[in-house]
């Protein structure tokens, strides 16, 4: 069969040309590939002699000696250099084989065929490169023909899909990929074949002959042309990336838990409730970490027993029957909103034959037990069987792997329990469905750093809210019960503490009663939160309780109270020293203890008043607390000028007195900060709001209350609140009996008269006679041992005091008569009959007084007869 050169033969490439030799040795016949090579045209080389017209002039005598021999009948083959006409130079070396032919006539001739042996040697140099590199290659070679079937393949190829080489000539790209990846690869070779443009880094998915585990190719196509430009093909080179693929996932996986941790460092833990920190460790890890996640909570951590979980109750209760109580707090899912049977292990408390109502202390609730064998739901109370995965993980502290179930989609779970300083107090789950990448190692890591940093967030709430809770027990214990009472005062009193997600104060109030029916209103503000601060509180209200019952003055009280507020922020509350005066030297253990003492200032506010019914006078003492409010009857409200003094631990500066007479039925007001101040409001603002919010009082005290602290903006809940309010009422003239004595013997007499006729007036006919005998004593003592005139006062409320006043100085002192003394008893008569009794400082001297209680209609106690004798 006939047919032409087609292009892109491989006589394109080898260069071969011929041209025949007559009989005469002269050029005959001169083909176009001869014209090409040697670059004459047929016109100028017909008729030549080749050897006179190509061959250098020291060759040209051998040559014609071979054109000779072949013209005689001998073949010949051999180099020889040539030159273009023209050129003195070389030109080329061409390998000829000369032929002897005959001619029509009989006579002698030649054919030549000669080859451009540079580019015979060329074909060689890059046939060997072209095997060299397509078979000694590292990277898998492949060479598809124009119908996309496999041409050649190297053996590195070969390797990886098994067989030898030629094995694997007119094969597809379906005998190595499978699906998708195979029609994608097919897609590219034809594209490429098409549009002529490489494809770099085509990434491809399989698997080996033999080997289960998926592969990751990298493959780089290009189209393959012809000598004359005819595209012949696609070449492939297949590189194996799955190492760099694996690290670069391993890569991505660490990046991705790195910015998990960052996240879960940002996110867990901004708040000091249980359940609200649970909730933010799974808005971390659902769906970043896993697609289903459950945090569970020991029951006893949630009610705040004292009891830890890992204690030997907890530990002895797991041993009976399963874990300790559990309560599921928080779950989230990125694939359905459905609670998913992710926990096959977990059984109700009922399966273990008991109720919370039976030696749990928790009351019977029936709607917390878990009606039957499966998840818990939200919020509901339960426990893991013994030798579940969960149970084990609470006991050891380590992370469980959970099997998953057949029937359900969750593939790969971690138990991980939630570990803060060396305890147990929860568990999280963190699960994977069907269709996700399993769990490995790294993610156990990150799984067990997220529950424990949640841990200790959760940890930190709990402790925050066991001293929150006791802080508040202690503040509500020191503030006065109920609504106290005062004589020529109707008081109401108002007091809101902080909320969960604030630190208790240092708030209090007070209504303190004095001796002559006077009353003591204090209210303060320990500086700073928490346990310390209202422990301060107590110890600073502790105090002024103490110190009003000396009967000192404001002024007084407050320097005694700047003096303990000082003490506190000191070891052992005051400085300390030995027998001889000088300083008592600490050890370093104490040393460093004073050192943490110290680091701590406490620091107060506080305003202290003294009211007196029967003069409607009342007397401030101000220690850098925010001034009282005085309402009376048809006026605004006035802050009153109190001077307000450094806070109460600054120490060094005196504190001042003004003494204000307040109309019947004028309204005072004592409050701290948190009432008239916020972040949002300065302080002006709401002491307006205050003033205004008291415009036009309401009859009720109570609704005065109310009404104040639903009108200002208080923000509560950013600071405690405490509010005291006072509607003066003094005590009427006719409770009242007021009498001046000379400084002569007859007075006592005359004292007995008095008293006598001011109790019948006022009914009180059971006191006359325990009256007369005690104001009898009182005014013998002002006369033999006072000093100028004496004075005799009667006040009638809820009970009755006697007063008596002289100029002296000294005080009374009660002591034991000894039995040869004929006086001294006085005292011990006035301590044994009344209800209580003693003597105070007036600024002209003093007062001593005894309150008796008014009957109530019961017959008097019989006196003991160690009373009785004590009198003797």
């Amino acid at each position: 069969m006939w047919q032409s050169s087609p292009p892109g033969s491989i006589y394109d490439y080898i260069r071969v040309a011929s041209f025949s030799i007559g009989p005469d040795g002269l050029i005959e016949q001169w083909s176009r590939r001869a014209a090409g090579l040697f670059g004459v045209a047929a016109d100028e080389a017909l008729g030549k002699d080749p050897v006179e017209a190509f061959m250098p002039g020291e060759l040209r005598r051998d040559g014609h000696r071979r054109i000779g021999e072949v013209l005689d009948g001998k073949e010949w083959t051999g180099l020889v250099p040539f030159r273009m006409p023209g050129e003195s130079a070389l030109q080329g070396l061409a390998e000829i084989y000369v032929m002897p032919s005959e001619t029509a006539t009989g006579e002698r001739a030649a054919v030549c065929i000669v080859v451009d042996v540079r580019a015979l040697r060329g074909i060689e140099t890059d046939l060997a490169a072209s095997q060299a590199i397509f078979g000694q290659s590292p990277f898998g070679f492949v060479l598809f023909g124009t119908d996309f079937t496999v041409v050649r393949a190297n053996q590195r190829f070969a390797t990886v899909f098994g067989g030898r080489a030629d094995d694997h000539r007119g094969r597809t790209v379906h005998d190595y990929l499978a699906g998708t990846e195979a029609d994608r690869l097919a897609a590219t070779l034809s594209r490429v074949l098409k549009t002529g443009e490489s494809v770099t880094d085509l990434q491809l998915v399989g698997t080996a002959p033999g080997e289960p585990e998926r592969r990751h190719w990298s493959m780089n196509l290009y189209r393959v042309h012809s000598g004359s430009g005819r595209p012949i093909g696609i070449a492939g080179l297949a590189t194996d990336v799955t190492r760099r693929h694996i690290a670069a996932r391993e890569a991505a996986s660490a990046r991705r838990n790195l910015a998990l941790l960052n996240e879960a460092s940002a996110r867990i833990g901004n708040s000091l409730d249980l359940e609200t920190t649970a909730r933010e460790l799974l808005d971390v890890a659902v769906p970043g970490f896993c697609d289903l996640a459950s945090v569970d909570l020991y029951q006893s951590l949630l009610t705040g027993e004292e009891a830890p979980p890992g204690s030997w109750s907890s530990l002895r209760q797991e041993s009976v029957g399963g874990s300790a109580e559990l309560r599921r707090v928080a779950f989230a899912s990125a694939v359905s909103d459905a609670m998913p049977d992710m926990l096959p292990d977990t059984v109700p408390e009922s399966g273990y034959g008991h109720s919370h109502g039976q030696g749990h202390g928790s009351g019977g609730d029936a709607s917390r037990v878990q009606p039957a064998a499966g998840p818990p739901a939200l919020g509901a109370v339960h426990r893991y069987p013994f030798n579940s995965p969960c149970a084990i993980a609470l006991r050891t502290g380590h992370v469980e792997d959970v099997p998953g179930d057949d029937r359900g989609f969750v593939q790969s779970t971690f138990a991980v329990p939630m570990v803060a300083h060396d305890t147990v107090v929860g568990l999280v789950q963190f699960s994977r469905t069907k269709g996700s990448e399993p769990f490995g190692e790294r993610d156990r890591a990150l799984a067990t750093e997220l529950a424990a940093r949640a841990a200790v967030c959760i940890d930190n709430a709990r402790l925050y809210r066991r001293e929150h809770e006791r802080a508040l027990i202690l503040q509500r214990s020191l503030l006065p019960p109920g609504d106290p009472e005062a004589a020529g005062l109707d008081i109401a009193c108002r007091y809101l503490p902080g909320n969960t997600a604030t630190e208790v104060g240092g708030d209090w109030f007070d209504v303190i009663e004095l001796p002559g029916h006077r009353t003591a209103l204090v209210v303060g503000d320990v500086m700073g939160r928490g346990l310390r601060a209202a422990v301060a509180m107590g110890e600073l209200r502790t105090a002024v309780r103490t110190l009003a019952l000396l009967d000192l003055e404001p002024a007084e009280v407050l320097s005694a109270l700047d003096e303990v507020a000082r003490g506190l922020g000191t070891p052992g509350g005051s400085t300390s020293s030995d027998g001889l005066g000088g300083p008592q030297w600490p050890s370093r253990a104490a040393h460093k203890s004073r050192e943490a003492d110290l680091s701590e200032v406490y620091l107060a506010t506080c305003i202290y008043a003294v009211y007196d019914p029967v003069t409607r006078r009342c007397t401030f003492a101000n220690a850098g607390h925010l001034p009282p409010v005085v309402v009376e009857p048809g006026e605004p409200a006035l802050l009153l000028d109190v001077p307000p003094g450094m806070p109460l631990g600054v120490g060094g500066e005196p504190f001042e007195e003004v003494e204000v007479e307040l109309k019947e039925g004028a309204l005072l007001a004592l409050y701290t900060d948190g009432l008239v101040e916020s972040r949002d409001h300065p302080l002006d603002e709401g002491l307006e709001a205050l003033r205004g919010a008291l415009v036009e009082p309401a009859p009720l005290l109570e609704d005065v209350c109310d009404r104040v602290l639903s009108t200002l903006d208080t923000r509560h809940g950013e600071d405690d609140i405490a509010l005291l309010m006072a509607r003066i009422q003094g005590l009427p003239t006719e409770a009242v009996g007021d009498w001046r004595l000379p400084r002569e013997p007859r007075s006592v007499g005359r004292a007995r008269e008095l008293a006598r006729g001011q109790l019948l007036a006022w009914d009180l006919d059971d006191l006359v006679d325990t009256t007369e005998l005690l104001v009898s004593e009182l005014v013998t003592n002002a006369l033999r041992y006072g000093e100028g005139e004496i004075r005799l006062r009667l006040l009638r409320d809820r009970t009755l005091v006697c007063e008596v006043w002289d100029a002296g100085l000294v005080q009374p002192r009660r002591r034991r008569a000894r039995d040869t003394d004929e006086g001294g008893r006085g005292l011990q008569l006035v301590g044994l009959l009344s209800a209580a009794w003693g003597s105070r400082r007036t600024p002209r001297g003093k007062t001593v007084w005894f309150e008796l209680p008014l009957p109530d209609g019961r017959p008097a106690a019989e006196r003991t007869v160690e009373e009785l004798l004590s009198m003797f």
